[in-house]
């Protein structure tokens, strides 16, 4: 029986179907082949300049609002922010969750189009049972059951990274299971029906975004130029700063022209500063896509069922709570990597206001203050003072954990320029900060800013 064997065995025990087995077969047979996946510079060319939004005819896809579904990526716990359950419901104001807000937007799309836009979260094993039960509330609205609103993330098993055997770990066997990243998003759709049946309802479109990122809304304008593209595929980028000079990039591939993202990992060494300049390689991926059904099908039908998308090698332990834990691979795809696999896909510029994720404490300390607005249709966005730049804050370690917030308060940071917060602070109601401002407690005992406002300086 070879290795592979003993995957499928395995995977298929745990209800796993045809097509994430399939991908995990290409992924794991690439891993065999140490395939380095590596786009050198000379190998690609700057995309170019993009249509942007802001070009684009507001009402040109007002009509098509029946024939689209929202799915957002919804199987993450949020972990690195000390969160037990789904991220997606963390507080975003009081009473008021990111779940709370998708479901928002869902039913506003509704009421305003008369037509039954579709919601289908892609959730895991581990935040399926919590979300369904928050959704119980939306149940007259139809918002509430697994088989309206739900797509099950699929799993897949860690390699020990010595023999690339199934990985096992009897002490804890659900760590011996990874997700297979975003681009299981593919597989999902195929292996849980959802793809045929959307398409039998007259579904033509997917807008996918993460559900962290509240940025992300459905845009007619944005999908009337989609549909009236004929395209199959439709990136969402915005440009890149200095700060985003590590993050992977937007570039086109000179053997045949298709646009490709490149990661750093896929970056040589040599390669660096160009990958790096972005000025040469201007935009970003905001991980909001736009698939067209219908050609979704067709293309996966021309790849035998699974899309070539590179395949991503990470190495970490087995369980990740103890470093001396036996090695192992988590073979994982990312889903915007497939704008090479559509002959035809595009790529969009939209303001850095569609992308607004929150990775960190510092994000959603920015998110609950006043420098962001939450509108009754569930939008959030920054107000317009901001002009579309969010106040840069930076939080020392104790702030690491969502729950280090509750102590530390919310300023007002509608002026502000930048935030920087080290040590125990606990900011009383009305503290305004305009400019950029510093706060600084080398004591153990917490530091309270009293109410007033505080501008340009350190305190």
């Amino acid at each position: 029986m070879s290795h592979f064997d003993a995957f499928e065995i395995k995977m298929r025990a745990s209800g796993m179907g045809d097509a994430p087995v399939a991908v995990f077969k290409r992924n794991y047979e690439a891993l065999l082949r140490n395939e380095t996946g590596m786009i050198p510079e000379d190998s690609i060319e700057p995309s170019g300049d993009l249509p942007k939004t802001e070009d684009l005819d507001a009402g040109n896809g007002a009509d098509l609002l029946g024939q689209v579904v929202v799915v957002k990526l919804n199987g993450g716990l949020g972990t690195g922010m000390g969160l037990q359950g789904p991220k997606s419901l963390l507080s975003v104001r009081k009473g008021v969750n990111f779940l709370d807000l998708m479901v928002r937007q869902i039913i506003s799309l509704r009421e305003k189009s008369g037509t039954k836009v579709r919601l289908l979260l892609m959730d895991s094993f581990s935040t399926s049972e919590d979300t369904l039960a928050h959704l119980q509330r939306y149940k007259d609205q139809g918002l509430s059951s697994a088989d309206e609103v739900e797509m099950m993330q699929n799993m897949i098993p860690k390699i020990d990274a010595e023999t690339l055997k199934p990985a096992e770990w009897p002490a804890d066997p659900e760590q011996e299971w990874c997700p297979p990243g975003h681009g299981d998003v593919y597989p999902a759709l195929v292996g849980s029906g959802w793809l045929d049946r959307l398409l039998a309802e007259g579904v033509k479109y997917a807008f996918v975004s993460n559900s962290d990122n509240l940025g992300a809304i459905l845009d007619s304008a944005l999908l009337g130029y989609f549909a009236e593209s004929g395209a199959p595929f439709m990136m969402e980028v915005t440009r890149r700063t200095a700060a985003d000079r590590k993050g992977g990039h937007l570039a086109k591939r000179k053997s045949d022209g298709r646009l490709l993202l490149r990661e750093v990992a896929q970056c040589p060494d040599g390669d660096l500063d160009k990958f790096q300049d972005i000025a040469k390689h201007r935009y970003f991926n905001t991980n909001s896509l736009w698939l067209n059904l219908e050609k979704l099908k067709a293309q996966l039908k021309a790849d035998s069922g699974v899309l070539p998308l590179p395949m991503i090698k990470n190495r970490k332990t087995v369980d990740p709570r103890d470093p001396k834990s036996p090695a192992v691979f988590q073979l994982e795809i990312a889903m915007g990597s497939a704008i090479e696999c559509f002959e035809g896909a595009l790529a969009v510029e939209v303001p850095r206001s569609r992308f607004a994720p929150v990775k960190t404490t510092a994000d959603l300390l920015a998110l609950r203050s006043d420098a962001y607005e939450v509108l009754e249709d569930g939008q959030v966005r920054l107000r317009e003072e901001r002009n579309g730049v969010p106040p840069n804050i930076s939080l020392s370690g104790e702030y690491k954990l969502v729950d280090s917030l509750e102590p530390l308060g919310v300023p007002g940071l509608i002026g502000c320029g930048s935030l920087k917060v080290s040590g125990p602070i606990s900011f009383e109601d009305s503290v305004v900060i305009e400019g950029d401002v510093a706060f600084e407690n080398n004591q153990a005992e917490r530091k309270a800013i009293p109410a007033g406002v505080y501008t340009n300086g350190i305190y």
